[in-house]
């Protein structure tokens, strides 16, 4: 349960800290230069490059047992330890961290098409230096946070939340 409330803590801290829609700023970097592997035109189109190379299908487990199929662990993503399950008054859910080779940005385009597909509508987007996060719900009992943080020299951690399972 303490888990659960410091889940609810964390996503409340992204809505009051640097979030936004994006509605008012283009979704490019401000530093275009190439990445390795990567065109000059892939490094003008910015994240949306990156989200189009992302693994769309591929085994994606889900995060827990009994969760939505929007909570599922990022294909090839390497879980910490297991799901912490929970329950709010929103009904079940569970927050779990784990590691991928992908780019916040591919984490990010890849739980955002999940969330879509089953009908939730974003209500949040992060972007703090090189970490990414995105939030979804229906308005009701679904509810989706996902905060990818690359580490230096190693995989982006992610931390993914769910209710409504």
């Amino acid at each position: 349960m303490k888990r659960m409330l410091w889940a609810a803590a964390f996503s409340a801290a992204i809505v009051m800290t640097g979030c936004d829609t994006g509605a008012d700023k283009a979704d490019t970097p401000v530093d275009a230069a190439p990445a390795e592997g990567q065109t000059d035109a892939e490094a003008a189109a910015g994240p949306a490059a990156a989200v189009a190379r992302m693994p769309t299908t591929g085994p994606a487990t889900p995060a827990a047992s009994g969760a939505p199929e929007y909570a599922v662990i990022y294909p090839g993503g390497a879980p910490k330890a297991e799901a912490t399950p929970g329950m709010s008054p929103a009904g079940p859910g569970g927050i779990i961290e784990f590691t991928t080779d992908a780019t916040p940005d591919q984490v990010v385009g890849f739980y955002r098409q999940r969330a879509e597909a089953a009908g939730l509508k974003p209500i949040n987007t992060l972007s703090r230096d090189d970490a990414r996060g995105y939030s979804a719900g229906d308005g009701g009992n679904k509810l989706l946070n996902v905060v990818a943080t690359p580490v230096d020299d190693g995989p982006t951690d992610v931390l993914l939340s769910w209710t409504g399972g």
